[in-house]
């Protein structure tokens, strides 16, 4: 952003100063002409005086040496032309009458007039200066003296001066966009620290907040209310976490006396009863899983992950083995796939409670004599933990919403659980700076991916 903003700043600059520089160079040119024009004007109306002075024959004799000084120092061409355009007296290198510039210039000299400056003499134009003044005795014009100068000199003096207009201008664009880029770095760094705060509180962190700004009344006042949103949100969610908790602790006491009256209940009822009094125990049993699942993502929300570099490997493989029991208790085989430690940066007990909710939601929806293939591995720099059943999978409009709070696919609804595991296990991953992605396994099944950040990253 700061470089779109000195970009902006300096396109906004270069446009004035060229805007102010094309008038100023175009000046610079006009000048320079307008000197030489003017003083080629003057030497040729003295060289039409003495001209009128003498008798217009084959061969002037004053102005014959006049012109040939004058060509001598100055480079300048000359002739004398009479009524007639025949040419009197001519100076070396004159083009003679029929150049296209001179012939312009004795028709205004013919006419009475003397030569107006009426073209502008580029540095690139490699044109001569072309100046005719009329000669005249008793009112009438008998003759012209028509002087051709060389545009050299006059265009160099030009390219100088542009030169010098070139490098103050360059010199003003430097200094401006030093000055731009303190003015970006001034206006932005409110909102590079916006930036980074925002970007921390999407890892899911709330205790973060921008500091004072230095940059524009506006922004300050931004960052001042950003951080009142941000307090006021991180409030409100700590008093959603402190319900759900309290709810989840108040709610086991009462729950359990339930439990117990109801053992006790089914101590006096008649034969015949059993069936219903197992289906209130397995309605409490799943009641207490859900208030067991709540109280740990309030936890997992509320804790900080104490994030240290640890060889997944290893953790995995206590993990599995700890699960085999119920993999083998449904004829499932457990897949490991790692080679070699494999180090990453995770806090141990929420990543091992996270695989234990992901591994569990693929023993629980795989099929009898199924497998379940747990891979590890570091992926540029991050360490996946890789967990594919062999389930029957979900439907894409269904796959978008695996994951979110206590929704269960409508053909899973028998299968026991409270649709928290996968919420629990993406909370703990974020705290840890970790990541949790569900997709469609090659096949069928599902293929959840755990990714924390690999060790020194």
């Amino acid at each position: 952003m700061r470089a779109r903003l000195i970009l902006v700043l300096n396109t906004l600059v270069i446009c004035s100063l060229l805007a102010l520089g094309v008038p100023l160079a175009t000046s610079i040119v006009r000048q320079h002409q307008d000197a030489l024009f003017q003083d080629r004007l003057d030497d040729t109306t003295r060289f039409a005086s003495i001209v009128a002075g003498e008798p217009l024959g084959s061969s002037p004799s004053e102005i014959g040496g006049e012109l040939d000084r004058y060509h001598d120092v100055y480079g300048t061409s000359a002739a004398v032309v009479d009524r007639q355009r025949s040419t009197l007296f001519a100076t070396p290198g004159f083009p003679g009458g029929d150049a296209d510039d001179v012939r312009a210039g004795l028709r205004q000299a013919f006419a009475g007039r003397h030569s107006a400056d009426t073209g502008t003499i580029w540095p690139w134009d490699d044109g001569p200066l072309v100046v005719a003044a009329p000669v005249t005795r008793n009112g009438d014009v008998v003759g012209a003296v028509v002087t051709v100068s060389p545009t050299g000199r006059m265009r160099s003096a030009v390219t100088r001066d542009w030169a010098l207009l070139a490098a103050a201008e360059a010199v003003a664009v430097l200094l401006f966009l030093a000055l731009a880029h303190l003015v970006a770095t001034w206006i932005l760094r409110p909102v590079r620290a916006l930036d980074a705060v925002t970007h921390t509180i999407a890892t899911g962190r709330l205790d973060v907040r921008v500091p004072a700004a230095t940059g524009p009344p506006e922004l300050r006042r931004l960052t001042a209310s950003f951080n009142e949103m941000v307090q006021k949100v991180e409030a409100t969610m700590e008093r959603q976490r402190a319900f759900v908790a309290d709810a989840s602790h108040q709610l086991r006491n009462p729950l359990s006396a339930v439990m117990l009256r109801l053992e006790g209940l089914a101590l006096s009822l008649p034969p015949g009863s059993e069936e219903e009094i197992q289906d209130l125990r397995h309605e409490a049993e799943r009641l207490t899983r859900v208030l067991d699942d709540l109280l740990e993502l309030a936890l997992a929300e509320e804790n900080g992950a104490t994030v240290e570099t640890i060889d997944l490997a290893v953790l995995v493989d206590e993990r599995v083995t700890a699960w085999q029991v119920v993999a083998d208790r449904r004829a499932i085989e457990v897949r490991r796939r790692w080679t070699g430690p494999v180090l990453g940066s995770a806090d141990p007990t929420g990543l091992g409670s996270a695989f234990d909710a992901v591994i569990d939601n693929a023993l629980k929806f795989s099929p009898e004599g199924s497998a379940v293939t747990v891979e590890v591995a570091e992926t540029g720099g991050d360490v996946e933990i890789r967990v594919t059943d062999e389930g029957s999978g979900l439907p894409p409009e269904e796959l978008a919403r695996i994951g979110d709070r206590f929704w269960r696919s409508p053909g899973h609804q028998n299968v026991d659980g409270s649709g928290l595991g996968l919420s629990v296990a993406r909370t703990l991953l974020e705290a840890s700076g970790g990541r949790l992605e569900i997709a469609a396994a090659d096949g069928a099944g599902l293929r959840v991916t755990m990714a924390v950040p690999a060790a020194g990253v």
